[in-house]
């Protein structure tokens, strides 16, 4: 089965119909499904207007339950790149406008996009932090103080404690003076921290408890650089807390 129509058996497979063909990855079959559709979509040889295979046939390609299927294209209908008619099947979206930058909810559907997110964050956030050392107050200090203490409390229960995390990220970005720092973390929202999407905690090798208490380590790291007014520092402790979040999502992909 092929993505895209072809007009006779002798026409080359399309990317599209080659993504879905390639072998089962160890990660999610939801990620697995919504990447070679996107694939065929960002490549253009699914086109805007045009049909998607039907569920069964999906179900078919992939060896997989309906309920994954429609995970996966609910995921691709958050990202805005295909709607559903229902009785009549699922359409491939005109592209978005582009003229305004957007993260969406739906731009987090995979593992992969959650890992991008992330390099973005790393150059955002390793700056803000060298300027947040130069111009914090001791306002902002004590505003940074309490989201780690309230992140540390989190640990002790079973929360994933993704409001404090994100909290001191907040206040990190406060503290650099420059609201445009605080108005992107506030528009990105807690759906930046990787748990908000992934139980990292409960995958990681070493346990929920060591792994959070990985990361407050590496929080209490940043904050004592901006405290000592240390920008060079901040800048990297800042890329080493966010450098290391990353390569514990790739870790994720390998295979087992």
């Amino acid at each position: 089965m092929s993505l895209v129509k072809t007009p006779s058996s002798e026409t080359e497979p399309s990317a599209a119909a080659l993504a879905m063909d390639r072998p089962r990855r160890p990660r999610g079959l939801v990620d697995e499904i919504v990447e070679g559709l996107m694939s065929g979509i960002r490549d253009g040889q699914l086109k805007p207007g045009e049909k998607l295979p039907t569920e069964a046939e999906i179900m078919a390609r992939f060896d997989v339950s309906r309920t994954v299927v429609r995970e996966a294209l609910s995921k691709l209908q958050a990202a805005g790149l295909v709607e559903t008619r229902h009785g009549i099947g699922t359409f491939v979206l005109p592209p978005a406008d582009k003229t305004n930058f957007k993260i969406a909810a739906g731009d987090f559907a995979t593992l992969a996009d959650v890992i991008s997110v992330l390099e973005l964050r790393i150059s955002l956030e390793t700056e803000a932090a060298g300027l947040a050392a130069q111009r914090r107050t001791d306002d902002n200090l004590q505003a940074m103080a309490r989201a780690l203490q309230a992140f540390h409390d989190a640990i002790g229960t079973d929360s994933d404690g993704v409001p404090p995390d994100f909290q001191f990220h907040m206040e990190v970005a406060r503290a650099t003076g420059n609201r445009h720092f605080a108005d992107l973390m506030d528009y990105l929202g807690t759906m930046i921290i990787p748990r908000t999407r992934l139980d990292t905690p409960q995958s990681a090798p070493e346990g929920r408890l060591s792994y959070l208490q990985r990361v407050h380590g590496e929080h209490e790291s940043i904050f004592s650089a901006i405290r000592q007014q240390d920008a060079e520092a901040a800048r990297a402790a800042m890329r080493t807390h966010l450098s290391n979040s990353r390569e514990r999502l790739r870790q994720t992909q390998k295979p087992t």
